[in-house]
């Protein structure tokens, strides 16, 4: 019942939203079109269904013809808005899942977005930096981890610009599993682009993320970033996904 009222809500959104556009930026875009994508064919009522995949397919053409030149996108959905690796990570994520799912996304369109990560790509680090310029700033975790996994679903899982993304992450534990900014945001994508780098690593990395997690966890169920789990927030439907990884229930998230 109350995935069903999340779906509706979501529906409502995008009726009225006859450009496509879901949410006030491009990151409410991302995770809004990635629900769509995973929901399209799960539900029990093909009006819903039908109108899933309207919704889909006007929201990826909101996330193509917005892409920068540079192949990346950033907070508004506009070719001159500027990118920047965090949004981009979230909005192509979203992209590949609804091209697993079947909608139309151009080669050229990939093509793009594997040049922004090789500039966003720090060679003498092995990290990925916010700036579409690796060399122009410093690697973070979270762009790093989303850097390596949305890289693996553009094709490029078995490059040194992965491999060395994954050492760069690898080198930072433990600390990486105590703490930090943006910690959920940067495990939410970890824990996927050691799905993706095969059984060795996740079987390596996935208790430690687990653990740290489940220490972490309020009285209330719920994980906040204050502290107070007084409301709904990103962290804990991002710390859910990051522990049933094993159970691999959402097709993006499977190898």
């Amino acid at each position: 019942r109350q995935l069903d009222r999340a779906k509706d809500f979501l529906l409502k959104k995008a009726k009225d939203a006859p450009d496509g556009y879901l949410g006030s930026v491009m990151y409410e875009h991302g995770l809004a079109t990635l629900a769509l994508s995973e929901m399209w064919g799960m539900t029990r009522n093909k009006a819903d269904d039908d109108a899933i995949q309207k919704a889909l397919e006007a929201a990826v053409k909101v996330i193509l013809r917005s892409q920068n030149e540079g192949g990346g996108w950033r907070y508004q959905p506009q070719v001159d808005a500027g990118q920047d690796t965090s949004v981009t990570v979230m909005v192509f994520v979203a992209l590949a899942s609804a091209r697993q799912a079947g909608i139309v996304v151009p080669n050229e369109t990939i093509k793009k977005v594997v040049s922004y990560f090789e500039g966003a790509w720090n060679a003498e680090t092995g990290g990925f930096t916010y700036p579409a310029n690796g060399s122009g700033g410093r690697p973070t975790i979270a762009c790093t981890a989303g850097g390596a996994y949305a890289a693996q679903l553009a094709g490029q899982r078995d490059t040194e610009m992965v491999s060395a993304a994954l050492r760069y992450l690898e080198k930072q534990s433990p600390g990486i599993f105590a703490g930090g900014g943006y910690f959920y945001y940067a495990h939410y994508y970890a824990v996927q682009a050691m799905v993706q780098a095969g059984d060795e690593q996740y079987a390596s990395w996935y208790p430690r993320i687990r653990d740290s997690l489940i220490s972490k966890q309020l009285p209330t169920g719920s994980w906040d970033k204050a502290g107070k789990g007084g409301g709904c927030s990103y962290q804990t439907p991002m710390a859910i996904i990051t522990l049933a990884t094993p159970h691999r229930y959402i097709p993006i998230y499977q190898r």
